[in-house]
């Protein structure tokens, strides 16, 4: 049986799009550019000619494509590129953080480095990574996508790659509006910016100033069909999950317990034996009932689209203060108000019941079944005492060892509350200074310094306090009523509800300093050589603060968690070279190599001093055709919430193997998971074990011993412009990255821990079952009825244990001609453009444990292991006509169709089908002023795959699948 991780909470490629030309770092028009200009391109810091192409893959994704597709964020065109699996987006509520990450091949949003004009960006949290939120999209001037690892060139972080958001420079005023509504009216969104830039001083300086405002509307997973219920899988079909709001009161004993039988210690019974309390509900207000009953309906409260309201303010300004030499500067401020909305708080664990409190809420039939339920558990606690062994409780528990008072498993959807909301606002500042110019004729320098801080507010409505509860269910606060629908007052409502709050500070200092030019050539026709060196200091910090109630574990909603703090930094040395070694005068068109390294002294002792290089080839034996490879050794230092961060607990989907159909007591797992307090009865019985859960608490938290990941990253590639067919470019270019010592929670995750532990090694001593097994063999952190809750969930650490990697071919066509053809030009012609976007992902696959067989493949799979869907085959085109002021283009979306990942489960659905969305976008230039554009996205309304246990969120995943359905889209740009 393979192991299971969840890939995607590791916070775990190339973009071919536009042509593979290289392009300046800086905006600026190219179109009069001679080969005698030089230029920056992405993934180096060597100036080169303008015709060069670079060992390493990059791919441009153009400014028209974030205009054609209708968008205003940025992630909405980023994460429909073949080399990107969707992280975080407008669509991520539970889970979801209320931002866009980006996450190349499925490697990590950690692990993708994202630069803005060349250069870092502020990250939002303790895992410091980027929100794409704070990108201005309507300044874009292009995207550059390097693969593989850069941190040669960069530093820790770039294990998957680069991704560079170049701004453009505006000349005059630029103003802009935009909205967007689906099909069914809702979901609106718009937004409006506007820039102004201008040049002074006789040219010598130039600044762009602008702003944006942007507002999106909510939608909610009652709007849609598919959404509407919480599904699972059945025995023969998918099957809600709720099939009704009632907020049901669930018993169930805590604890197995033993009674004397006169010859020895005691036998053990089945938790609640005999009485109907076990697995009883209050369907009826006072009323309990046998039987498993209905369960709550969570999904219609919950988000299918998040509302956010953006306020963007920045600008870029240079001027050149002596000949030769100019100072530069960008301001950036964003304001980002997310909210995220989930059902009502499921209250869950065990609670001591005083029997008198609770009385008057009660029949008397069920009344009765409690006091008999306190006489059974007070014999049979005495019984153990007289035979020698341990109560049945300690701990706040052991107040139930008194008569009147008992203590049950319970668990309550506290719908009078209504549902939970938190609310995150995002204030994020960056601010740069730099000063760049020339030593001599062929030595150039460049020094900057960076500060950029995140600061967010969160304010969580809808929790309910664990002691509250408490003293409302034991006599010692006032009574609370939660045995039946509706049942709570406003009075009692708010003597249990609690607000909370925490923050997140992030802070990011940068000061480099590099000096690069070209020394003399190799007499072959090659050109100059090219260099550069630098050195760096980096300093990266962030802390979580929250309240006292979320820090000490008192809320139920949204997950608790510990203060987490925490500051590191880097110096770092770098250099790079370029050597042109034979051009067209040799007879060959060009051969190059290319080469980077850079020393890196981090303050951590874990990490220390390390180094990371590259180096490439390129050959063009003739124009039509480049070959081109490169390696690279890169690292990635580990983050503030990796090493620092405090315990917190989370409720991943999960399933319990000592549960999984077909496992029998007699069995090697099942006695290994007797031995660890599951019940004889309860072994093999499916989802018993969660109560009806697919979710089990875990607690996560950091480890200040991590050390540096690593990544070997390989490409190889060809170009090909076939001078007999002007116009063509097909590149295709082989990737391959393989991450060692890959920071993990401990075996992958909850899942791959408990299915290492409880399916392999079935060892209590052993460290992978250290979190079941806390205190080794005979210890456990399961209650009475085998169930793992949050009463006492395992601890899941970070840990250097892990192996990522994945491979494939990246293909891209670019194809640009006219046809005779046109109703608004008087030539008779129009243009004609013509892309292909494309990746094969031939291998994905993650070693939870390094040293274990077991490898989790994901090519081509999805689910509980894997995450978010990693199609084999996943493709972007669009095909353009530009009749003179019209331009109208269809683009064209594809993914694969992809299988389930567990094979030891059959799910009622076990293959995704292949999805395909075409979109339509007019756009009419009315005159050298005004822009007016307008398009339809998923025109066929596709909706996405429907599946049950085996899903992310909202029965499906909605980062992969367009989920909103079809969607409209107008707008205008004015420029003078």
């Amino acid at each position: 049986m393979s192991n299971r991780f969840t890939k995607a909470s590791l916070l775990a490629g190339t973009v071919m799009a536009g042509a593979m030309v290289s392009q300046p770092v800086y905006a600026q028009d190219d179109a009069g550019a001679s080969e005698d200009d030089f230029i920056v391109v992405t993934g180096s810091r060597i100036a080169r000619r303008v015709n060069v192409e670079t060992a390493a893959p990059i791919a441009v994704v153009d400014s028209e494509e974030f205009e054609l597709s209708g968008t205003v964020n940025v992630e909405n065109v980023i994460n429909t590129l073949p080399q990107v699996v969707p992280g975080f987006t407008s669509n991520s509520n539970n889970p979801g953080t209320g931002t866009a990450t980006l996450n190349l091949r499925g490697l990590g949003a950690t692990r993708t480095m994202v630069l803005v004009n060349g250069r870092r960006w502020m990250f939002y949290d303790t895992g410091q990574i980027v929100d794409l939120n704070t990108i201005p999209s309507f300044l874009l001037d292009s995207v550059d996508v390097v693969t593989g690892g850069a941190s040669a060139v960069y530093g820790s972080d770039a294990l998957s790659g680069v991704v560079n958001f170049r701004l453009k420079s505006v000349q005059g005023v630029e103003l802009g509006a935009q909205y967007s509504i689906t099909e069914r009216g809702d979901g609106d969104r718009y937004g409006m910016h506007g820039a102004i830039g201008t040049e002074f001083d006789d040219g010598r300086g130039s600044v762009t100033v602008y702003a944006e405002y942007y507002n999106r509307s909510s939608v909610f997973q009652s709007d849609r069909g598919f959404s509407r219920e919480a599904l699972g899988d059945g025995a023969t079909s998918l099957i809600p999950l709720g099939s009704s709001t009632t907020p049901d009161g669930r018993f169930n004993v805590a604890t197995n317990f033993t009674v004397a039988n006169g010859t020895g210690p005691g036998t053990t019974l089945p938790a609640g034996a005999g009485l109907l309390i076990d697995n009883g509900l209050f369907l009826t207000p006072g009323v309990l009932s046998n039987g498993t009953g209905l369960s709550y309906n969570y999904a219609p409260a919950n988000y299918l689209q998040i509302p956010q309201e953006r306020y963007l303010l920045g600008g870029f300004a240079d001027y050149e203060f002596q000949d030769g030499h100019t100072f530069y500067t960008e301001v950036s401020f964003v304001n980002n108000r997310v909210a995220q909305e989930l059902a009502a708080t499921p209250v869950t664990g065990s609670f001591n019941f005083n029997l008198a409190t609770i009385q008057p809420f009660l029949s008397a039939a069920a009344f009765q079944e409690l006091v008999t339920y306190d006489q059974r558990e007070t014999a049979a606690n005495a019984a153990r005492i007289a035979n020698g062994l341990t109560p049945l409780y300690s701990g706040a528990a052991a107040a139930a060892l008194q008569p009147g008072v008992i203590n049950a498993f319970f668990q309550r959807r506290v719908t009078e509350t209504g549902s939970r909301n938190t609310l995150d606002e995002r204030n994020a500042f960056r601010v740069l200074g730099g000063v760049r110019g020339e030593i001599t004729d062929w030595l150039n320098y460049d020094a900057y310094y960076m500060y950029a801080r995140t600061r967010n507010a969160n304010v969580q409505a809808g929790n309910i306090s664990r002691s509250a509860f408490q003293r409302g269910l034991d006599g010692s606060g006032p009574a609370i009523n939660v045995f039946g629908p509706n049942t709570l007052t406003p009075a009692m409502v708010e003597q249990i509800s609690i607000l909370a709050q925490n923050g997140d500070i992030s802070t990011l200092e940068v000061a480099n300093a590099s000096v690069s030019g070209f020394l003399g050539n190799l007499g072959w026709g090659g050109g100059d050589i090219g260099f550069a060196i630098g050195a760096e200091y980096r300093k990266q910090g962030s802390e979580f603060i929250p309240d006292t109630a979320l820090s000490s574990g008192d809320v139920i909603g949204f997950n608790a968690g510990q203060a987490t703090a925490g500051a590191y930094n880097a110096k770092e040395v770098f250099a790079e070279l370029n050597i042109p070694i034979l051009g067209p005068d040799s007879g060959i068109e060009r051969l190059e190599l290319t080469g980077a390294a850079r020393y890196s002294d981090y303050s951590l002792d874990a990490v220390g001093g390390v180094w990371t290089y590259a180096g490439g080839i390129e050959f063009a034996p003739i124009p039509d055709i480049t070959l081109r490879g490169q390696y690279q050794r890169a690292i990635r230092a580990p983050n503030v919430a990796t090493l620092f961060g405090g315990q917190s607990i989370g409720f991943p989907p999960a399933q319990d193997p000592c549960g999984t159909a077909g496992v029998t007591p007699t069995s090697a797992i099942g006695q290994f998971c007797i031995s660890n307090g599951v019940p004889a009865g309860a072994v093999g019985s499916g989802l018993a074990l969660q109560l009806g859960n697919s979710q089990i608490p875990a607690l996560f938290g950091g480890n200040p011993n991590l050390s540096e990941e690593t990544s070997d990253s390989w490409t190889v590639g060809v170009v090909l412009e076939p001078s007999f067919i002007p116009g063509l470019t097909v590149t295709a270019d082989w990737f391959d990255i393989v991450i060692d010592d890959a920071i993990s929670a401990l075996g992958g995750g909850l899942q791959n821990a408990l299915n290492v532990c409880f399916q392999q090694v079935q060892d209590a001593n052993a460290g992978i079952c250290s979190p079941f097994f806390p205190n080794g063999a005979g210890s456990t952190v399961r209650n009475g009825s085998g169930s793992i809750t949050v009463d006492n969930p395992p601890l899941i650490s970070n840990a250097n244990i892990a192996e990522l990697g994945v491979a494939g071919l990246d293909v891209q066509m670019n194809y640009s001609t006219t046809i005779p053809f046109s109703l608004l030009t008087d030539t008779g012609e129009q243009d004609f453009n013509v892309s292909f976007l494309g990746t094969y992902t031939h291998d994905s696959y993650f070693i939870p444990i390094v040293g274990l067989p077991d490898v989790n493949e994901c090519e081509g799979r999805f689910g509980l292991t894997c995450g978010e869907p990693t199609p084999k085959w996943k493709w972007t085109s669009r095909f353009t006509f530009i009749d003179g002021p019209l331009t109208t283009s269809v683009r064209w979306r594809h993914v694969s169709g992809v299988d389930d990942d567990d094979d030891a489960t059959d799910f009622i659905v076990e293959r995704l089908p292949a999805a395909d969305y075409l979109d339509l976008t007019f756009s009419f230039e009315a005159n050298e002023h005004l822009t007016l554009s307008m398009g339809v996205s998923n025109i066929f309304d596709k909706a996405p795959p429907v599946i049950g246990s085996n899903q992310e969120q909202a029965n499906t995943y909605p980062g992969t699948y367009d989920v909103i359905g079809r969607d409209f889209f107008a707008s205008a740009r004015v420029k003078f």
